[in-house]
Parts: C-alpha cells; sequence; structure tokens
C-alpha cells in the first residue's frame, strides 16, 4: 500500500467505496470534485494498492498557520477537520484507516492546527473506535446530520 494525494482521476473509483459505505449519504462525485479545488485549504490522500484505490481521507485546515497566523473561529491555536475517511471493507483490519488517519493528523500538525474535530455516525463502532485510539473524545452530538437517511453523528474532538 502506499498513500497518495488524492487527485481528480481518482474520483471514479471513490465512488464505489462511497456506496458501498454509506449508501445514499456518501458524497457524489462533484462534492469530491468541490472539495479538491479548495487547495489551499484542503488536504486528500489516497490509499493505493498495486490495482485499486483502498481508502481516502481527507482533511480542512482554514487559515490555522502555515504563514496565516489565524485560526478557524477565531480559535486560539487553529482547529482542522477531518472530512471525511473510508477504507474498502475488503481492506479492513490491516491498517489503511490507522495510516490514512495519521497521515492527515501530521498534515493537521504541519498547518499549526492544534485541534481537529470530525463527525462520525452514532452506529459506527468501528471508526469511533479508530478514532478513540488517536485521542479523540466524544464533545456532542448533531442530530440528524446525515441526510438523507437521518442518521445522528457524534461530534469528536482532538487536541
Amino acid at each position: 500500500m502506499r498513500l497518495c494525494p488524492l487527485r481528480w482521476w481518482d474520483l471514479r473509483g471513490l465512488q464505489d467505496i462511497e456506496r458501498e459505505l454509506f449508501g445514499a449519504d456518501g458524497w457524489s462525485e462533484s462534492a469530491f470534485w468541490s472539495e479538491l479545488a479548495q487547495s489551499d485549504t484542503r488536504y486528500y490522500l489516497a490509499a493505493h494498492t498495486a490495482d485499486a484505490i483502498t481508502g481516502y481521507a481527507g482533511l480542512a485546515a482554514v487559515d490555522c498557520g502555515v504563514g496565516g497566523g489565524g485560526a478557524v473561529g477565531g480559535a486560539v491555536g487553529g482547529e482542522a477537520f477531518l472530512q471525511t475517511l473510508a477504507v474498502r471493507r475488503s481492506s479492513w483490519g490491516r491498517g489503511v484507516g490507522s495510516a490514512l488517519l495519521s497521515a492527515v493528523l501530521a498534515e493537521a500538525a504541519r498547518r499549526d492546527a492544534h485541534r481537529v474535530l470530525l463527525e462520525v455516525r452514532t452506529d459506527n463502532l468501528r471508526a469511533q473506535a479508530l478514532y478513540c485510539r488517536f485521542g479523540f473524545v466524544e464533545i456532542g452530538r448533531r442530530h440528524r446530520y446525515y441526510q438523507p437517511s437521518g442518521a445522528d453523528a457524534l461530534v469528536m474532538r482532538r487536541g
């Protein structure tokens, strides 16, 4: 497995993973295009094997430092947001999620973001366990956050 920046030509391959894991709540190809277009504030990686993308992750870090000196929403020390993290089911248990999360957290630190926040479905215990292993704690809930399913989200923070 190798981690590489996510590129526009990878986007079609992501849609299979989005449908597999998130169903109707998954991101559209145009949502990914929009994220990649914000290259100054976004950081997206894909985990590749010889024949396929096995996972991907994305981070938003707006005004966290790296020459900007500010912070998202006026927060002290800067915040970043884990936008997405997904691993194809056939690759679960192989360290792909941990590698992707480690890489985006390293990028958040490089951008001087001292806190990283995320939302995760309340029924996604596997992802919650991964985030807890990396020091994330629950700080709240967003009711009916995921659409169109209406599933609730936990809000988690690290730092």
